[in-house]
């Protein structure tokens, strides 16, 4: 005879059979095989909720999860989820399971320290609510989740997050985001007291402040990783900049009817605002990799190229200006707007370039494209002077000492200023092997610099190209030839 209290309290014995809930095991095992394994639901559903209260009685704010490994049928873990359980999943099969069985994403775990490549995309895919790193030294998740960190940092929501980066990220300076967005009740940790990445951000707890922050630089990422932190805050939230920095989230926030006020460099926003928008959204294509494609027409004898469907954003347009300053031929066709955003479609045909000096308020509407205008300057007559761009010595690389190097191999005339260059450009430069020194920008860059060059140049670990605009080599490759 079994010892009917270890069993669920529907356990019955009729005869020689063992029935719970019901259910004869023994029919089970004939129709089913064995081994069988039959759950009481009302034993389940009573556990969940004494684990649950177990912990929420104590710790309001804990999130309590089982492991879906351990109850392996959508049924049961559909039971488990209804009475308010998270799901702990250590894969993409036990991910979809629990999706399948109604678990909200935001409820799930991903967890173990064998996560592959597709596992961690589907957890990404789903947008479930946690996915736990093992240590910020893990190198190989660091790998996997590779550039993903410069989306912005996540605030005002119930989570624990690391942004990794990678060996190049890992140098650029964190501080001037992490420091505002800790005024506002964020939760940062990282290297040197939060001013270098790996960051860990541990949401909620706090309660979101709005802020006057007034940035001693122009920062398109800065205001857009405080901005929409604002809208978790109560009153008013303001950033200020020296000079007005690209405007692409006060576009977007119009566009789903966020009200943002504008006073000379400043932008306002009244937290607690619902996003709703006005319809669809279009992106149109970057300008920043269209500017490539714009300096190679400029500087290949004979080019008369048209680029379709390009965001003009004024406060991004300092390539066009720049390169206009320089004599370029460049037309804007067909001007219109999606989203908000101003779109156009670019014509650029060859035209000698001539010198110019690129300065002031120009860089911040520029300030990614210098590298390639430094191309474009090199091959225009006379001397180009770049100033107030100190900025680009904290980017993936130092692009003022990168570009200066790589372009004095093709045998350009560069002098490396404080916050920019003196470039003196020359006909034809010669073909030479350069390196791309990890940064996506300078790898495009001088493979666009090759295109004029006399000779075959070599780019060397160009695969960070693919940060930015997978595709690049194959469609220059179509734009040339």
């Amino acid at each position: 005879m079994p010892d009917l209290s270890l069993l669920p309290p529907s356990a019955t014995i009729e005869g020689p059979d063992l029935r719970i809930g019901g259910c004869s095991l023994s029919e089970v095992a004939q129709e089913y095989g064995t081994p069988a394994y039959v759950i009481d639901e009302q034993a389940l559903r009573a556990r969940a909720r004494e684990y649950l209260h177990a912990f929420t009685s104590r710790h309001r704010r804990s999130r309590v999860c089982f492991a879906v490994k351990a109850y392996p049928s959508v049924s049961m873990i559909r039971v488990l989820v209804s009475e308010g359980l998270g799901c702990d999943v250590v894969g993409a099969g036990e991910l979809r399971m629990a999706l399948a069985a109604g678990a909200d994403p935001a409820s799930i775990v991903l967890h173990g320290n064998a996560k592959s490549d597709d596992d961690i995309t589907a957890a990404i895919e789903a947008g479930i609510g946690y996915v736990v790193i093992e240590g910020l030294d893990d190198n190989d998740r660091d790998e996997r989740l590779g550039r993903q960190g410069r989306a912005g940092v996540p605030r005002g929501r119930d989570f624990f997050s690391v942004l990794p980066g990678d060996q190049y990220l890992r140098k650029r300076p964190m501080a001037r985001i992490v420091e505002p967005l800790r005024m506002m009740g964020a939760h940062i940790d990282g290297r040197s007291g939060g001013r270098l990445a790996p960051l860990a951000i541990r949401g909620g707890g706090r309660r979101t402040r709005a802020v006057e922050f007034a940035g001693p630089l122009a920062s398109a990422q800065v205001k857009s990783a405080l901005l929409p932190a604002g809208l978790s805050a109560a009153g008013e939230t303001t950033v200020s900049e020296p000079a007005k920095s690209r405007d692409h989230t006060e576009r977007m926030f119009r566009f789903f009817n966020v009200e943002v006020r504008e006073q000379d460099t400043a932008v306002t926003l009244r937290g607690r605002q619902a996003l709703r928008p006005n319809g669809p959204i279009e992106i149109p294509s970057d300008l920043s990799s269209a500017a490539f494609f714009m300096v190679a027409a400029c500087i290949v004898p004979g080019s008369d190229l048209l680029i379709k469907n390009v965001g003009v954003n004024p406060t991004r347009t300092g390539i066009i200006d720049a390169l206009q300053s320089m004599g370029a031929d460049i037309s804007l066709l067909n001007p219109r707007e999606q989203a908000g955003e101003p779109v156009a479609d670019i014509r650029v045909q060859y035209r000698k370039l001539r010198a110019a000096e690129i300065a002031g308020t120009m860089i911040p509407r520029a300030i990614d494209e210098i590298p390639v205008l430094s191309v474009a300057a090199s091959y225009a007559e006379g001397t180009t002077i770049i100033r107030d761009a100190s900025e680009l010595r904290v980017k993936e690389s130092d692009r003022i000492a990168t570009m200066a190097a790589e372009l004095k191999k093709l045998g350009a005339t560069v002098k490396e200023l404080r916050d920019g260059m003196e470039i003196t450009g020359r006909d034809a430069l010669d073909g030479a092997v350069c390196e791309s020194h990890g940064d996506h920008r300078i790898a495009m860059s001088m493979a666009v610099a090759g295109l004029a060059a006399r000779g075959e140049t070599v780019v060397r670990d160009t695969e960070w190209i693919d940060t930015s605009f997978p595709g690049f080599e194959r469609l220059l490759r179509q734009a040339a030839y």
